[in-house]
């Protein structure tokens, strides 16, 4: 059992699945997943629960490159610049794909910016465990709901700009089957936003 539980820092630790809306609050979390286990595992477990990761139809969230794009989770397309550091004022975007990537990944920063803060303020969640495993998933639940009641109270000092590296961590591998519909409409997307691109300012 520890060694599905032994993720990319080598000792065992878990694979939390959350949600966060653009106020850098977690909406939804599910903790308790072996730190080994892919991404698009705990997602279809999430989905699949009764008071699971409840998407309304239309919506969508914005995932990293290890999920497939399906109904309501839209990556970024793969093999193309996806990092903000890879863009600036001389390196604007070349096609419909880097600048669609570009800013998702100006979105997406926000979950980042979430989880350093969540871990700057809440070392434990960053430390070798110590725990007994069920008080580890309460401790994440935990922090988070206090994450989002500090957050009510005003700015948060934890916040800092974080640098994106939407790579894929080993063992967490990249979910297969793309569903065409989805796909169709992520390009349709892509290239209305270079059609109207006039208006993208980059800065260094």
């Amino acid at each position: 059992m520890s060694a599905a539980f032994r993720g990319r820092k080598h000792y065992t630790s878990q694979n939390v699945l959350a949600a966060v809306d653009f106020d850098m609050r977690f909406t939804y979390v599910l903790a308790g997943w072996e730190g080994s286990a892919h991404d698009a595992s705990i997602l279809a477990d999430s989905l699949s629960r009764p008071d699971g990761l409840q998407i309304p139809d239309g919506k969508f969230y914005l995932g990293d490159a290890g999920y497939a794009c399906r109904p309501g989770i839209l990556p970024p397309f793969r093999k193309t610049r996806y990092h903000l550091n890879e863009f600036s004022a001389k390196h604007r975007p070349l096609n419909a794909r880097e600048l669609f990537n570009l800013r998702h990944s100006s979105l997406r920063v926000t979950i980042e910016r979430a989880f350093a803060a969540l871990k700057n303020r809440f070392k434990v969640l960053d430390q070798k465990p110590f725990h007994t495993f069920d008080t580890q998933v309460k401790l994440v639940l935990a922090c988070c709901i206090l994450h989002n009641w500090i957050l009510g109270w005003g700015e948060d000092e934890f916040f800092e700009e974080v640098v994106t590296f939407d790579e894929v961590e080993t063992g967490h591998g990249v979910e297969a089957g793309d569903n065409d519909a989805w796909k169709v409409k992520r390009q349709e997307w892509a290239d209305a936003m270079w059609e109207a691109r006039g208006n993208t300012t980059i800065e260094k």
